[in-house]
């Protein structure tokens, strides 16, 4: 699974210029069919249906399934609704009062708080590495009150580092980058630490391959071209 531009035609233009590298190999991905529909809930909004490009790369012959970078992998949700619930945790508030905002279940809120909590200074290093590598001045996110709350200030100073690294690329949505930098995986099992994600995974399209980022995040956002929750 690779994350991808969420906008479709971006991603057609990409398969078919050789732009997209495999994850396994570093070989060029072509179009491959598609996978299943998927709902995705978003935020004040009906719900968004996404049949992710499927990919085979002409070098190993893997198949990839190209996930828009506003999802995250096996969750309902777009990846800034998840994330204006962590925002909300790292700012104090529980799970239920979380919920009762996004309207969502409890338990679903709490999975996620959880989930996140459990890997919050694996995640804070991770994004604080990013963050470093990716800004030609970087300025390293001030002290935060508690590990959820650190995890999401090294998200955010990332996300800003990618837009300040490419300005042509435009604002990056914070959830989305960090869906990018995640490949997806931002709350999957077994993530940051397995090597399921390159080190260099936020790169715009043609930019040098110089040891920091590899997808194009143009356009990149969740429907309507602007970050939810």
């Amino acid at each position: 699974m690779l994350t991808v531009n969420g906008d479709r035609d971006e991603v057609e233009r990409q398969l078919a210029g050789g732009e997209l590298a495999c994850p396994s190999c570093g070989g060029v991905l072509g179009g491959w069919g598609n996978a299943r529909l998927r709902p995705v809930r978003t935020a004040g909004g009906p719900d968004a249906e996404v049949v992710p490009r499927r990919s085979r790369c002409r070098q190993c012959g893997g198949t990839h399934v190209l996930l828009p970078a506003w999802c995250l992998l096996r969750r309902a949700d777009a990846a800034a609704v998840i994330g204006a619930a962590l925002e909300a945790a790292a700012g104090g508030d529980g799970h239920r009062k979380i919920a009762g905002v996004a309207g969502r279940a409890a338990s679903t809120v709490r999975g996620w708080l959880r989930r996140f909590a459990g890997r919050a200074e694996e995640v804070r290093v991770f994004f604080t590495v990013l963050l470093a590598r990716t800004g030609p001045d970087p300025v390293m996110p001030a002290g935060a009150a508690g590990p959820v709350a650190a995890a999401v200030s090294a998200i955010a100073g990332a996300a800003v580092a990618v837009a300040a690294r490419w300005p042509h690329v435009g604002e990056v949505p914070v959830w989305t980058a960090a869906s990018a930098a995640s490949g997806g995986l931002l709350l999957a099992p077994g993530w940051p630490g397995g090597g399921a994600t390159r080190a260099d995974p936020l790169r715009p399209a043609g930019a040098p391959r110089d040891g920091v980022p590899v997808i194009s995040l143009t356009g990149g956002g969740a429907p309507g071209g602007h970050e939810q929750g």
